[in-house]
């Protein structure tokens, strides 16, 4: 009878043995938790897309980071819900608006805690697209002269990293110049350099009321079946001076994220986007699948893949199942 001269299954005998000889390790430290944060106190209302996940007024968002700082989480990453919009997301600079009272309360708080801000306007225009609409497009130089003025507004306030998430060209390097003219050079820049026209968003827009009223995203975010494209984008940001650079979605992308850990030796963040959360959410509801498993493999694979940091949903469940205190 002939056996197997190498056999792999030896390292595979036992939990101790497993954990010494894992390739890929995942930690709280490695995560990003978005939160939404809109007008009124004391509000906590549960997203019907994103069973889990809440819409909260600027003290509950308080409590939030407090929660996540306490689990290990290094960051979070704000999304706003204007108490008003308009043609041009003007609510997104106002140095009142909900993002920046959450920034210096947050700060105020919690001040470890890295504070990131998401930098778009589909949330405060009417329009729900990305930027300034002239004549049916969105205009690239006009939409970049209001995101300087989000930026600079959003650094003030406390942010630690300023995330454009537009796709318009030479964004990154527009912040860094306005960032830095106006003494914010500390202020990092975490681009969404490979951002996909995705169907995985459509919880995210619902979230935040941000859905198309006309057209799509298409003209501004990318094909989905380009990766060359991908790198091209992200190579124009880093030489922009993006610190960290994103691609998102995650898991429809994970080639990308591995083309590009192999490419560049920025940071790479990817955004395990509301598509993804909701989809494990309700086969887990369903009782199709064990949500912590698959949770924990997914979040794994991101990381595999080689993105250093994800910016997930999942975020505090993980965190705590990785400490042992669920």
């Amino acid at each position: 009878m002939s056996f197997p001269e190498t056999r792999p299954r030896r390292l595979r005998r036992t939990p101790a043995l497993r954990r010494m000889v894992r390739e890929t390790t995942l930690a709280p430290d490695n995560f990003i938790y978005p939160l939404f944060v809109g007008p009124g106190k004391g509000v906590r209302r549960e997203i019907s897309s994103l069973p889990g996940q809440f819409q909260l007024s600027v003290d509950e968002v308080v409590r939030e980071a407090e929660e996540v700082a306490k689990l290990g989480i290094p960051s979070v990453i704000l999304f706003g819900l204007p108490e008003k919009k308009d043609e041009v997301g003007s609510e997104a600079w106002h140095s009142e608006g909900v993002v920046q009272r959450a920034l210096r309360a947050i700060k105020k708080a919690v001040p470890e805690l890295v504070l990131a801000v998401d930098a778009c306007f589909c949330e405060y225009t009417t329009h729900g697209h990305c930027g300034v609409v002239v004549e049916g497009d969105i205009d690239n130089d006009a939409t970049l002269d209001n995101l300087g003025r989000a930026a600079l507004s959003y650094a003030r306030a406390g942010a630690d990293l300023v995330a454009p998430s537009g796709m318009m060209d030479g964004f990154v390097g527009f912040l860094r110049e306005s960032l830095d003219e106006d003494g914010f050079e500390k202020v990092g820049l975490l681009a969404y350099s490979a951002k996909f026209a995705s169907g995985y968003y459509g919880p995210f827009r619902t979230a935040v009321d941000s859905t198309p009223a006309f057209g799509d995203r298409a003209g501004y975010q990318m094909d989905p079946a380009n990766v060359r494209e991908a790198m091209r984008e992200l190579a124009l940001d880093v030489e922009e001076g993006a610190d960290i650079v994103m691609v998102k979605p995650a898991l429809a992308y994970l080639d990308v994220i591995a083309e590009a850990r192999g490419e560049f030796d920025v940071p790479i963040a990817a955004y395990n986007v509301s598509g993804e959360y909701a989809m494990l959410e309700a086969a887990a509801e369903k009782g199709w699948i064990d949500h912590d498993r698959v949770m924990m493999e997914t979040l794994t694979s991101i990381r595999r893949a080689g993105a250093d940091l994800i910016l997930t949903y999942h975020a505090k469940e993980a965190a705590r199942l990785l400490r042992g205190t669920r």
